[in-house]
């Protein structure tokens, strides 16, 4: 039963690391930049939720709330502040301006609520399900989690392919150019964008805070490059690479760390993830696209 039980919590892990792929693959797939303040989203997300619990006494769904809503217009923010006036420049500036935002938001992080670590009480109550005599226990906020990570993958997928919205984000996706021309506001479609993900980074993060619950102003930064490391492995862009790179991510992880060692987990993750690159450097889902000179 102990295989099962690592499989269930692996895929759990995965199902947290793909919902915040998600929002890495939707930025790089609309804007063609990678936003590497994305994890620092997940940690104020956590945060708002964790105050509101906390600090305010509200109820777990109306903390989760409030996480997605601040991280929403938090991204939207960052966007037009930080991004928005890079759209023309070269990659390597708008990279630079991606970790100073990280920077910024992880101090501000320290200023507001300190270095110390806080227990994070779960959004998720109940009793784990015991099965098999009680040889195999599931715990609430893993089921929770599976479940939210397909129904976000599900609409999603629904919202990109028969919304109006949706429609414009691959337009704009595919030529930024064209899709202008064709009266599509791409500045409005790629806020949409970074609001989707901030949005769906808050709910990572709370989920992610219940099932380990501690929080500090770094609690996003590892989740974060391991998510995009998903995304990478996944096929960055493709929506249905996030969610199978994410789940492969934490299944992998989950196991290395209980049949080979956790102190070699995260270096086993990588190294799977160099193969994969080797063998096929656009991902697993990701599509070859000739450049023409």
């Amino acid at each position: 039963m102990s295989f099962l039980n690592h499989l269930i919590n692996g895929v759990s892990l995965g199902s947290i690391y793909a919902i915040i792929a998600l929002g890495y693959t939707m930025v790089y797939g609309i804007a063609k930049m990678l936003n590497f303040a994305h994890g620092d989203v997940i940690m104020v997300g956590a945060y708002m939720c964790f105050c509101a619990t906390v600090y305010l006494g509200w109820p777990p769904l109306a903390g989760v709330a409030l996480a997605v809503v601040v991280c929403t217009t938090l991204g939207v923010v960052i966007e037009r502040l930080a991004y928005k006036p890079l759209r023309m420049a070269p990659s390597l500036a708008v990279l630079i301006t991606a970790i100073g935002v990280s920077y910024f938001l992880q101090n501000m992080a320290l200023l507001i609520w300190g270095s110390s670590q806080k227990s994070f009480t779960s959004v998720v109550g109940g009793s784990p399900i015991q099965l098999f005599g009680g040889q195999l226990t599931i715990a609430p906020v893993t089921i929770v989690t599976i479940v939210t990570c397909v129904v976000i993958m599900v609409v999603l997928t629904l919202f990109t392919n028969r919304s109006k919205a949706g429609t414009a984000m691959r337009a704009v996706s595919e030529d930024k150019g064209a899709a202008q021309l064709m009266g599509i506001n791409v500045n409005t479609t790629i806020s949409l964008t970074f609001a989707i993900g901030s949005g769906l980074a808050a709910i990572a993060g709370v989920l992610l805070c219940s099932a380990y619950p501690t929080l500090m102003p770094t609690t996003g930064s590892m989740p974060g490059i391991k998510a995009f490391t998903a995304a990478v492995f996944g096929g960055i862009g493709s929506i249905p690479g996030a969610f199978i790179g994410g789940i492969l991510l934490g299944v992998i992880e989950i196991f290395a760390g209980a049949y080979i060692s956790t102190q070699l987990s995260n270096a086993i993750v990588f190294a799977v993830l160099i193969i994969v690159l080797l063998v096929k450097p656009d991902g697993l889902l990701g599509k070859h696209i000739s450049e023409k000179v």
